[in-house]
């Protein structure tokens, strides 16, 4: 259903923290130009832990309404309050999004089987497709294979994204694959490795910044073309690594910011990048040119 360089949005602010939504338009025009082949609106990179709910929703409504069609909309709906999850889940389904992602519930550490129910209670509420989203460094929460093995068969489940980096883990997720059921990366800098071994695609960080690169590493990887999927995504290894040097998505907004693209702003605790990397990243953007 979904495939390739699935850009993580980040979401453009004006330097006292409101949405700015003529920038949020030119980036949509930009992904879509660059050959973005999806788009994540609200996901981490796009900083849905300091929005409200309103303007959760406000901002699924708008992308959706400035993609217009042209390529999927994935929501990032997760919640760590599962009510609240199918109510995010709900907005997006109304907004006329193509899928949602939703996040492992961060801080409150479910068992296993909290996690199961939870997606259950999310996908009976709303029929939308659906992928799932671990990110255990981020979250404190880690979905093992075995609990996305007893929810894949979900109707309105069809993948999950495994930011892990491990690619033991990628690899046993992929086992569980199917025509109805879809992996993809959440790491950058090992995409290219699971997209080889059988991923659909990367949510990706480095989209934001290298969109044509990355669909075309992408596109060679899913195309089975190992070697020149392998020879783009070491120009871009720089970047997978560097916009993290401090949380993201503070580098990737300072990046973005540098193509003109947003303004410089940014809501805390997330402050703008510090000076002192501002070098590091500029280097691994000249890198990926």
């Amino acid at each position: 259903m979904f495939q390739g360089s699935i850009v993580a949005l980040v979401t453009p602010m004006h330097e006292d923290g409101s949405l700015d939504e003529v920038s949020l338009r030119k980036l949509v025009e930009f992904h879509v130009e660059q050959g973005t082949d999806g788009i994540v609106a609200m996901g981490t990179t796009g900083e849905s832990a300091t929005l409200n709910e309103k303007e959760h929703c406000h901002v699924i409504r708008l992308v959706v309404e400035m993609v217009a069609g042209r390529i999927p909309v994935i929501a990032g709906t997760g919640a760590n309050s599962t009510s609240e999850a199918i109510d995010l889940t709900r907005c997006a389904a109304d907004a006329g999004a193509n899928a949602c992602l939703l996040v492992t519930p961060y801080y409150n550490k479910p068992t296993q089987e909290g996690l199961v129910l939870h997606y259950k209670a999310i996908a009976e509420a709303v029929d939308i497709p659906q992928i799932l989203y671990n990110v255990p460094g981020r979250t404190a929460c880690n979905m093992l294979p075995e609990t996305v093995a007893k929810l894949k068969d979900v109707p309105n489940i069809v993948g999950v994204k495994d930011a892990t980096g491990d690619l033991e883990v990628g690899k046993a997720l992929i086992k569980l694959s199917d025509d109805n059921f879809s992996v993809y990366s959440g790491d950058d800098a090992t995409a290219c490795k699971l997209i080889l071994l059988g991923a659909k695609g990367s949510i990706t960080v480095t989209g934001n910044v290298a969109p044509a690169k990355n669909h075309e590493v992408c596109a060679k990887a899913l195309a089975g073309d190992s070697a020149g999927a392998k020879a783009i995504d070491a120009t871009l290894q720089p970047l997978h690594r560097d916009l993290f040097i401090e949380s993201s998505p503070i580098p990737v907004k300072w990046a973005v910011n540098q193509l003109g693209l947003i303004e410089k702003g940014i809501r805390l605790p997330m402050t703008w990048l510090n000076t002192e990397c501002e070098g590091v990243v500029k280097e691994a953007m000249l890198a990926a040119k």
